[in-house]
């Protein structure tokens, strides 16, 4: 057997996948030669059109700097005449290559992260063994003193998924069999249901058809906060308690306050709510205040969520070791990649607490949940509203069905260009 066919055989990858990464690198270097060294590490730049609708599924969530009046945005209103229309749509995509051909694909990339991935990681990365998962990921972590944090750690993110994406489609096999799974197949899903309008008796109506529609997880974002007074509670609270009657007892309620308010306005409004119980409040306070959001874990019956703007396993280990949330929310493309996330699902089981990827582009996310046990990680995020336009320029591009999501056996994450709705692509390698 040469060693490609060797590389190839199932029962081969299935032993791989069980060992420690560091091992799999040790494996992999054994085996390595130039068809797997990097040549290239580009941009794809997809320009199109996609059909909006104008008036409709846009209620804006509470944020930090509503804080200041001139900064809060008018009482949101679905319009009566909402209007489709086709709108432009640019996305990008990060793929590398390397000499034997071999390539990874990963996207949409945040804008953001450009620079970096196509200024210093590039060339970090070019003439490297594609197959050295802790290499390159520890490499480019320790290449910039800023690595740790925002659009640095995002660029690591983008470009560590796309290289596992690569690595799994050498391997032949989708990223979460490299990963251990499949654990779970289909992936269970909470419905986002960020833009929704909240007005109660629209919010109850939309609930009930999710329900319908398979969703027993929703996650409901709300509208007001602390500069909105007495009759801004009033609102938060009402639209929990109108939730709750449309879907009765049997329907996961997760709430998301992005930030947008202190450590007392949260205590109470867990303290009016937890008759109602919500499945968890996320992000009632700013992530850097590690200290409210042990206080308000101590306060409130209600489980404590936070992690979407995490960005690394240090920082998650400062609120386990302050037993200041329930369930961590780590992104894979915004945290360090599959690479990280993986080490921080260790890490929170360790303490009884359980991941629930925030699923920016639910490719990287849903192959790490379909991984891991269901004590780890029970399900995955799929945004209603925002999650089909972050698709549009895939083939096959999946949708939940009675909640659940069936992810592709093919290998990778499954990613495929449709050429059909490409007007123009560009490759783009500096900016």
């Amino acid at each position: 057997m040469d060693r490609r066919s060797f590389l190839h055989n199932a029962a081969t990858f299935s032993a791989l996948s069980c060992l420690p990464l560091y091992l799999q690198d040790l494996f992999a270097a054994s085996f390595s030669s130039a068809d797997l060294v990097i040549s290239e590490v580009e941009i794809l730049r997809l320009t199109g059109t996609h059909q909006v609708t104008r008036g409709r599924n846009r209620q804006h969530q509470v944020q930090p700097l509503h804080l200041y009046e001139d900064r809060r945005p008018p009482v949101y209103r679905d319009a009566p005449n909402p209007r489709s229309e086709q709108a432009s749509l640019t996305q990008y995509y990060v793929r590398i290559r390397t000499k034997g051909g071999a390539e990874g694909l990963y996207g949409m990339v945040d804008k953001e992260a450009l620079p970096v991935i196509l200024g210093p990681l590039r060339t970090l990365l070019i003439g490297q063994d594609a197959l050295a998962v802790e290499r390159l990921w520890d490499q480019m972590y320790r290449s910039n003193r800023h690595s740790r944090a925002s659009h640095y750690m995002m660029a690591i993110s983008y470009l560590d998924n796309a290289l596992w994406d690569l690595r799994a489609r050498y391997f032949n096999t989708p990223v979460f069999r490299l990963l251990g799974g499949p654990t779970q197949k289909p992936v269970r899903v909470y419905g986002s249901c960020l833009g929704f309008s909240i007005e109660p008796e629209a919010a109850a109506k939309r609930a009930a058809q999710l329900k319908s529609e398979g969703y027993i997880h929703q996650k409901w974002f709300l509208g007001y906060g602390p500069s909105d007074g007495a009759k801004g509670m009033d609102l938060n609270v009402a639209l929990v308690r109108s939730l709750r009657e449309a879907v009765g007892d049997d329907v996961a309620l997760m709430f998301d306050a992005y930030q947008g308010w202190d450590l007392q306005y949260a205590i109470d409004w867990c303290r009016q709510v937890e008759r109602f119980h919500p499945y968890f409040l996320e992000e009632a306070v700013p992530v850097a205040d590690v200290e409210s959001f042990a206080r308000l874990s101590k306060a409130t019956s209600i489980p404590i969520a936070t992690g979407e703007h995490f960005y690394n396993r240090w920082e998650v280990e400062q609120f386990l070791k302050a037993d200041a949330l329930h369930y961590v929310q780590a992104d894979p493309e915004w945290c360090g990649g599959v690479s990280e996330v993986m080490k921080i699902c260790t890490l929170s089981s360790a303490h009884g607490v359980k991941v629930i990827p925030h699923c920016h582009n639910v490719h990287a996310a849903l192959h790490i949940v379909a991984s891991q046990s269901p004590s780890v990680c029970p399900m995955g995020e799929y945004l209603i509203n925002y999650v089909p336009e972050k698709l549009h320029f895939m083939k096959n591009a999946f949708s939940p069905t009675n909640g659940l999501v069936t992810l592709p056996e093919q290998p990778g994450f499954g990613i495929e260009l449709d050429e059909t709705k490409i007007v123009k692509q560009e490759v783009v390698t500096s900016l």
